[in-house]
């Protein structure tokens, strides 16, 4: 195997695609440090035709750092670090909304390593948005604006007691996940602790409210943020196949997966690698 990892970019802001790599094959150190510097580049990287066990899917994320294990999902049997996302009629997804991934804990996680096992013949497509891109495209008075506020994050707002009333074990299962996990404050705006560069930090999933201002103030600034994070501009689509997987550095972007593919069934295996307090 070549130690040259090739990347094709998808678009001018975010996104890129990585030609013939095994990720089922430990990579050599010169390979994953590649890997990793063109994630600082594109944010999200994706991979075709992989054949990763829930094993191997672990011991690659874990040269990113320490694994986050969820305390709601499911995970893949043996292995906990591996969340299981299995949605159809019956167990609809929980952020059909633009999100970053666990914001309500204290340190959000750096990066995810999702991939595809199971897809509906049609939909189901996964869209992520570059926030460094939506930042830069902010006036200078409203970076100004937002620089210093901080905003609460709540897992509340996508894990709602509705949605886990099937079984006792199910609600139980959730009020320890809030109670272990009060809402929490970031910066509206984030530094890259690598990179340096400044990205929006405030997502629909998650963010409640904006610190010490006025409720409709609040409301009005999140909303804007919330609506200007959907641009195309700052957006790229990934049309998923089984085996596939995406990797994407989960402190300057969010991601949509469509909801498009009902009554069909839909499983993703994700690991999440756990970042530190944002700045």
């Amino acid at each position: 195997m070549s130690e040259k990892v090739s990347l094709t970019a998808l678009g001018p802001h975010i996104g890129a695609q990585v030609n013939d790599l095994d990720l089922s094959r430990p990579l050599s150190d010169a390979q994953f440090e590649q890997l990793y510097h063109g994630l600082l580049r594109h944010q999200v990287l994706f991979l075709r035709d992989q054949t990763l066990t829930p094993q191997q899917q672990r011991a690659f994320a874990a040269r990113f750092g320490d694994l986050h294990i969820h305390p709601i999902y499911p995970h893949a049997e043996g292995v906990e670090e591996i969340i299981v996302l299995d949605t159809d009629d019956n167990n609809p997804p929980d952020n059909d909304n633009w999100h970053t991934d666990v914001t309500f804990i204290n340190t959000p996680p750096a990066i995810a390593v999702l991939a595809a096992r199971l897809l509906p013949e049609n939909g189901g497509d996964t869209l992520w948005a570059s926030n460094i891109a939506a930042y830069n495209a902010l006036s200078e008075p409203f970076k100004t604006l937002l620089n210093g506020l901080q905003a609460e994050h709540d897992i509340r707002k996508s894990f709602q007691e509705y949605k886990y009333r099937k079984t006792e074990a199910e609600r139980q299962r959730l009020q320890l996940a809030v109670d272990k996990n009060p809402p929490v404050t970031h910066p509206v705006i984030r530094t890259h602790p690598v990179s340096g560069k400044k990205a929006l930090f405030v997502n629909e999933g998650f963010t409640t409210r904006i610190v010490g201002l006025s409720q409709k103030e609040s409301e009005a600034i999140l909303n804007f943020l919330f609506a200007h994070i959907t641009k195309p501009e700052f957006q790229v689509r990934w049309r998923w196949r089984e085996g596939d997987v995406a990797i994407w550095d989960n402190r300057i972007t969010q991601h949509y997966a469509t909801a498009d593919y009902s009554p069909a069934r839909r499983i993703m295996h994700r690991a999440t690698v756990l970042g530190d307090t944002p700045f």
